[in-house]
Formats: structure tokens, sequence, C-alpha cells
């Protein structure tokens, strides 16, 4: 017989060893950007962030930036800025007013690197009590896996998604080590109606993996041959082209839990069509449901990750194998919650292909 205190302490290990992401921790963010300047663009790109810095500063939730510049190289710099939290900066990042808005910098700029972090602990700084529930922190660190979690969607001409399905089903896998720290280790990729959803998973440097799959011819004839279908027109050859369509159709990640890493399941996925500017709410409702179910051994969801873009959500889920663990959708209470965040029923997605690296 299993006491409640027994009960209690294989919750409480299944939680310390939990792997885990999330942006909706509540904490601030920082957020840095690496800067490489061509040479002679110093002044243009400096003149290009002062009118950037100055749009940037009427965003909800932005609270300080900072430039700087190299002291051994020019060319190179650093542009950090701090947050109240990560979903107002997603929120901004992933919209159409961010994309019109950095479109100066690309003249001057040879390379870019965007990386973002929680603040866990600090020193100096504010102290008041008045100041506290402003610069939140988180109480522990969350437990990762070295696995980099992300997706890309864009939407086909109606009437072609058979043509589609068939082209992104048969092609030859791209070579999974990119290099000695970065490999591919899978590739789940799905469609409902004319959406595409395409979800990687690589362990080391994300950036270098998806240049490396870039790269690779039979990816880029794939690509080539689905460029006729798409909504959003694009030309490969064009690089500003390329830069608009792949930042649009990015699809981050902004929660995962593992409630079992050792047991293997069944990939599914699930889209949740939100309301316009309910996508954000409808995430972090969903990251809360998949936290709870996660404590509960009964439940069929091994793994989930819930993939966020505007009014776009998609929660991709390994499911435990059998009957219990298909067509894992809200019950009818949950349902309720979500109802007025939803533009529509929740639907499971097609599978079209998911291949794993060998040794992934």
């Amino acid at each position: 017989m299993t006491t409640t205190s027994e009960k209690l302490s294989d919750q409480l290990t299944r939680q310390a060893a939990r792997v885990s992401q999330s942006v909706f921790d509540g904490s601030r963010l920082r957020v840095v950007l690496l800067v490489d300047v061509y040479d002679g663009a110093q002044q243009q790109f400096l003149e290009a962030y002062e009118q950037l810095c100055n749009q940037v500063a009427q965003v909800p939730g932005h609270v300080s930036d900072q430039l700087c510049q190299s002291i051994e190289n020019p060319s190179q710099w650093l542009i950090t800025s701090e947050w109240e939290s990560a979903p107002p900066f997603l929120t901004w990042v992933n919209s159409e007013e961010h994309v019109r808005m950095v479109q100066p910098l690309h003249s001057c700029v040879r390379d870019t690197r965007s990386l973002r972090f929680h603040i866990v602990r600090e020193t100096g700084g504010e102290s008041s009590a008045a100041s506290a529930p402003r610069r939140r922190l988180q109480t522990s660190p969350r437990i990762g896996d070295g696995v980099i979690r992300h997706a890309l969607t864009f939407t086909v001409k109606p009437g072609s998604e058979p043509e589609v399905k068939r082209i992104l089903a048969n092609y030859a896998s791209p070579q999974a080590r990119v290099d000695d720290s970065t490999r591919l280790c899978r590739t789940s990729l799905f469609m409902h109606g004319n959406r595409v959803v395409r979800a990687i998973e690589v362990r080391g440097d994300l950036l270098a993996a998806l240049r490396h799959v870039a790269r690779q011819p039979e990816v880029r004839a794939v690509e080539e041959a689905i460029n006729p279908y798409l909504e959003q027109e694009r030309d490969l050859d064009d690089q500003e082209s390329a830069r608009l369509f792949f930042t649009r159709a990015a699809l981050p990640a902004v929660h995962h839990v593992t409630a079992d890493e050792l047991t293997e399941g069944e990939r599914q996925a699930l889209y949740y069509p939100a309301r316009p500017g309910g996508g954000m709410q409808l995430a972090e409702l969903l990251a809360q449901q998949d936290e709870a179910a996660a404590d509960d051994p009964d439940s069929p969801v091994l793994r989930s990750t819930i993939f966020h873009r505007d009014d776009v959500v998609v929660r991709l889920i390994d499911v435990r194998p059998g009957p219990g663990g298909r067509a894992v959708l809200p019950e009818p209470g949950r349902q309720a919650a979500l109802g007025s965040l939803l533009d529509g029923p929740p639907v499971g997605m097609d599978l079209v292909t998911d291949r794993r690296s060998p040794d992934a």
C-alpha cells in the first residue's frame, strides 16, 4: 500500500528530474544580439540602430537596451535589451511590425545571432520592495536535455495539398552531422488543410543546423519543388526574399515538458486556431495543462512541445502506444477553458514524415 507521503515523494522526484523549458516563468528576459557589420558601414549601422531604438522604446514590455562595439574588432557589435518577461518580446519579434523595423539594418549587417535568457540571479541594481514584483527571479533553474526544438510553418495554395504532401514525404534525409558539436536529431512534418508544420530537434547550434540543412542538395530540391505551390512567394536565389520567407515561417517553441524521457512514444501534432490576438494566452494555458499532466503517471502524454506565432498554436506530443494515446485532445472541461481563446476546434494534423537520426 502506497502512503500519501510516498506519493508526494514520488511526485517531487519526478518534478526535480523533469526536463522542461518555458517562456512563461514570469522572469525578466535578457536578449543578446551579436551583430557582424560590413566594413565601412559602422556609421550607417549606428544611425539605423538609433532609429530602431526609438521605435522599440514604445513596444509594451520593453524595459531598456544597450549598444556596445568591440574594442578588438570594430565590425563586431553587441545589442542587449531587457524585457519585463518573454511573452511581450516574442509577440513583438514575431510580428510584421518587427519585420518593418529591422529592414534598415539589413543593408549594413553581414550576420546576426540572437540569444534569449531568463534572468535567474543578479547582484546590485534595485533592491527596494517596491521594485520586487517587476524584478521577479526564477526560484530554481530548469533542467535541459541538450536538445533545441524549433518549427517552421507556412501555407500552400488550396487544391495543391496532395502534391505538396507527396513532395514532402519523398525526399532523401540530409546528413545528420553538422559539425563536431551539432547534429540533427529528428524532423517531423505535419499538414492540416493547406498548413504545413515542420518541427526539428537539434543537439548543438540551431542556426548552424538550419544553415546546414538549407545547403543540402536534397533539401534544396524539395524547396524548389514546392515553390510554385506556396501562398507566400519566395525566390531562394534572392537572399532577401528567402530571409523574409523563413522569418515569417518561424514557429518558436514556447514550452516543453518531458514526463518520461526513456519511453518511446507515438508522435502526434494538434493544431489550435487562436482568436486574433489570443495566441500567446492560449499557448500559456496549454502549457499550464501540460505541466499538470506531467505530474500524472497515468497521463498518455510522455512529452509535449508547444509552438506559437501570432494566431497559430501547435502542440507536438509523444504519447504512449495504444488506443489510450490516440487523438489526445482536451477533455470537455478543459475544452471549455480554451473556448474563449479558440477560433475553431483543435484538430489532429496528418503526419507526413517523421525521421530520426540513427544515433540521436
